[in-house]
């Protein structure tokens, strides 16, 4: 199997599985509706190592552009094979959010909720504040990449990484997931995404472009500084790309803390000018 379509095939089981679990637990009339956050982290960590397992001894299995950049970042890849894997995780997770599609056909019409309808292909806010949005995509995806190089650097099992890789999705799921749906792959929100709005969805409403641009810049940012911060401080390669994205990232966790301060005493500050 060649890599383009190992990347391609992991990155679609990897959307039949989770985009599939989430479709399970929103849509209406499912035997799994209501089942959680708990389910849905669960599906998604159990994504990533089928995807793994299916494909890693091929490519590599990246089946996200967040890792393939870091990898690239650090030298673990080569930048000539980048547009490459990319290309092909793209459209894995394209097919995979068609299957999805095909998979839960009675209950698009059952499901009046639109939001619930794009869930199940892409990712959105708990609370609507891009910077902030931003922010949680960038540490979501930076411990992403510190968790696979810790992984690298263990010896396990032969045949139980992909299970420690799918407890670590799970790990930031749980931890982090719950501000933006921790898409942590621009492949896994965009291709998707795209299914949903070329499909015959009924009811579906809008695919949300307005958001769609944090999911990407996100995981891209925080996959790249991952992989050089982990390279700086634990191997000591301190690389000029590190200080660059330090800047960069530290500049966007000031601007994030300052926008959410401003909002927090915004209340405050117009009650105290209509008392005066």
């Amino acid at each position: 199997m060649s890599e383009f379509a190992a990347e391609l095939i992991g990155t679609m089981i990897l959307i039949i599985f989770g985009g599939g679990v989430v479709g399970g637990v929103v849509l209406k009339d499912s035997k799994a509706e209501g089942a959680g956050w708990v389910v849905i982290t669960i599906g998604w960590g159990l994504a990533v190592a089928m995807g793994v397992y299916a494909v890693g001894n091929f490519s590599g299995a990246h089946i996200n552009p967040a890792v393939t950049l870091g990898f690239a970042a650090i030298g673990e890849f080569e930048w000539a094979k980048v547009p490459l894997y990319i290309t092909a995780q793209m459209i894995g997770a394209f097919i995979g959010g068609a299957i999805v599609f095909f998979n839960y056909l009675p209950h698009w019409k059952k499901t009046k909720d639109q939001g619930a309808k794009l869930a199940v292909f892409s990712t959105d806010p708990a609370v609507r504040s891009p910077f902030s949005n931003l922010v949680s995509e960038m540490v979501g995806t930076f411990v992403l990449l510190m968790g696979l190089l810790f992984i690298g650097a263990n010896e396990f099992t032969d045949g139980l990484n992909p299970l420690i890789v799918g407890a670590l999705i799970i790990a930031i799921g749980m931890s982090l997931g719950g501000a933006t749906g921790y898409a942590i792959n621009p492949a896994r929100d965009l291709g998707p995404r795209i299914a949903h709005a070329l499909l015959p969805i009924p009811g579906k409403g809008g695919s949300d472009w307005g958001y769609a641009w944090i999911p990407i810049v996100g995981p891209i940012l925080g996959g790249i500084y991952g992989a050089v911060f982990y390279n700086a401080l634990f191997l000591g390669n301190f690389s000029a790309l590190f200080w660059i994205m330090s800047i960069i990232v530290a500049g966007i966790l000031l601007g994030a803390a300052s926008s959410e301060l401003k909002k927090e005493h915004t209340p405050a500050d117009q009650i105290e000018e209509k008392v005066v």
